[in-house]
């Protein structure tokens, strides 16, 4: 049966390959940023937080630690980058403007650049990698009947992590970073593990009739690539999720990220407006909604959104259900 160390192996033989070709080339970063490293690294985090979560807290926070900071920089570029070539496109959207998002894309590739450098991410043949399989190997790994008890132990704690996030807010979301954003991200991960753990999660559909759950099975979401698990394979202990429920997640996580995308846009908007006219945050958000052609209240209708689709989502008790 397909074991963590396995798991984690079968991504870092992966990123060790973008690795190793992006130290051949004169752009290492610009490589692994267009052949996307984001998602072999995302799901090494992954795994990281997961088993962090399990076992051997400290040891798995540091390994988690290390691809974070790669992922986050790689996000970064990705911020910039979505909005540079949007903004390329919009003949109403100020030069300066324009500039200012792609050098703050420049930047963040500068960055990333220097963080392979310093963390030995390449060049080293590669020393990073081979310092993460050393960590691994020191651990004890569970039975895989002990690690299934404890992944959905962990799913039971997480839900009830991003329920207590949830209720913070008051069912009044006033951040799109802070609270949407943020929501999402740790939505997100519930759906991420499916796919990390490489077969050891399954779906199960016990055909149970649920008039609540029938909004969130839209074909975009039915036939989404994202909600086919890998096969079980060689995991004969499987983790059961209920089928409607997780696609239930998967439209929220998808609907908050439309929602997300948009609530960004126009903070990126206002931060530029602010860094290239020297004018308030107030002015530069009015500006931004104008450029963006939405209302000046636009973030407020944003969040508003988000309350009205989490609202029902949470109170039918969907990632309860999921399990």
């Amino acid at each position: 049966m397909t074991k963590g160390p396995g798991r984690f192996e079968f991504y870092l033989i992966q990123l060790d390959k973008l690795l190793l070709e992006a130290s051949r080339t004169d752009n290492p970063a610009l490589f692994l940023y267009q052949n996307d490293c984001r998602t072999k690294v995302f799901m090494l985090e992954g795994l990281a937080k997961l088993y962090a979560g399990m076992h051997n807290e400290k040891k798995f926070l540091k390994i988690k630690a290390d691809l974070k900071s790669i992922e986050d920089t790689l996000g970064s570029i990705d911020y910039y980058d979505s909005f540079a070539k949007e903004f390329l496109l919009d003949a109403e959207m100020p030069t300066t403007i324009r500039i200012f998002m792609e050098e703050k894309r420049a930047e963040k590739f500068g960055l990333l650049h220097a963080l392979l450098l310093k963390r030995k991410w390449i060049n080293h043949s590669p020393s990073r990698t081979t310092k993460i399989r050393k960590r691994l190997s020191k651990l004890d790994w569970q039975s895989p009947e002990k690690e299934i008890v404890q992944i959905k132990n962990f799913y039971n704690n997480s839900i009830s992590a991003i329920d207590n996030f949830y209720k913070e807010t008051g069912e009044n979301f006033t951040d799109v970073e802070l609270q949407v954003h943020e929501l999402r991200r740790k939505l997100r991960w519930l759906s991420i593990y499916p796919q990390a753990l490489q077969g050891a999660i399954q779906y199960i559909e016990k055909g149970v009739k649920d008039d609540s759950n029938v909004k969130y099975l839209t074909p975009e979401i039915i036939n989404s690539a994202y909600n086919v698990f890998p096969l079980a394979g060689n995991n004969k202990i499987v983790l059961q999720l209920e089928k409607n429920y997780f696609l239930a997640l998967s439209y929220t996580i998808a609907a908050l990220g439309k929602l997300k995308d948009t609530g960004l846009k126009l903070l990126a908007t206002a931060e530029a407006v602010k860094a290239t006219q020297f004018v308030s945050d107030e002015i530069a958000m009015q500006r931004a909604c104008e450029l963006n052609k939405m209302n000046t209240d636009g973030l407020k209708e944003i969040l508003l959104k988000a309350k009205e689709l989490c609202v029902p989502f949470f109170e039918e008790k969907n990632l309860q259900k999921m399990l």
